[in-house]
């Protein structure tokens, strides 16, 4: 049966925002035992990226920095002075994991922002199994630099003798609590971004050629996104600095 306008009008406006976060296999089944998905892909092309910036883009080295080398240093400059200052000096061992951390996060955040692709970041599978890894390093790290000592880091000796019990108990929670709020932060925020630019994209799509505030909103949107992937980069890897503080120094 043929649909009536009224029904073209309807279907216009049937915006899905998160349609675009479902993981789909590139080439059905045809592998059985593994399936590459567009999530597969995005993180392919993640690494590509970074592998142009820091592998390809430093290689010269020269006197006088090209644009590549010039991002390159300044991102392990960035970084490096991030873990220093948060983690100390002796924690700028652990600095190569940070910065594979921050610059996946990164450009994950950053390529998600191009038309028609994918975010893989939005994902929380894959923000989840970051925020275990940096959480089941830094306590094996605790446990390996301090053994019991690290036990430390819940009995808060400053607080009167009554209260150390309950505040053990508290900073235990707490510390267990540390990835899911950590993998959450990350996919939350970009999920919500990725949603509303999609909600004001399909409105615009709808109003055809009133489409005038849709399309400023979907500017200015895209704007804050780039803002958000930047900073949520930085949130995450700081966190994971702090986290290392605390293995490294365990004390309160």
């Amino acid at each position: 049966m043929a649909e009536t306008a009224a029904e073209k009008s309807v279907s216009g406006l049937n915006i899905k925002p998160m349609e675009q976060f479902e993981v789909v296999p590139l080439f059905g089944d045809a592998l059985r035992w593994y399936s590459i998905s567009n999530v597969t892909l995005w993180m392919a092309l993640t690494l590509a990226a970074i592998t142009l910036l820091l592998v390809v883009g430093a290689r010269g080295r020269a006197l006088i920095p090209t644009r590549g080398q010039s991002m390159a240093e300044l991102t392990y400059g960035f970084t490096r002075k991030m873990v220093e200052d948060v983690a100390g000096k002796d924690g700028v061992q652990y600095f190569p994991y940070i910065l594979t951390l921050f610059t996946f996060i990164l450009f994950a955040n950053l390529l998600a922002l191009i038309p028609m692709s994918f975010s893989v970041t939005a994902q929380f599978a894959v923000t989840a199994v970051l925020a275990l890894a940096v959480f089941i390093s830094v306590t094996a790290i605790g446990f390996i630099k301090h053994g019991a000592g690290f036990l430390g880091l819940f009995w808060v000796a400053s607080a009167p003798l009554a209260l150390r019990p309950v505040l053990a108990v508290i900073e235990l929670i707490s510390y267990f609590v540390r990835p899911v709020s950590h993998s959450i932060r990350l996919a939350g925020n970009l999920m919500a971004g990725h949603a509303v630019l999609k909600v004001f994209a399909g409105f615009a799509g709808a109003l055809g050629l009133g489409a005038v505030l849709p399309i400023f909103a979907i500017t200015a949107i895209y704007g804050l996104e780039l803002l958000v992937a930047v900073i949520q980069a930085y949130v995450f890897t700081i966190l994971t600095c702090v986290y290392l503080r605390d293995a490294l120094h365990p004390s309160h």
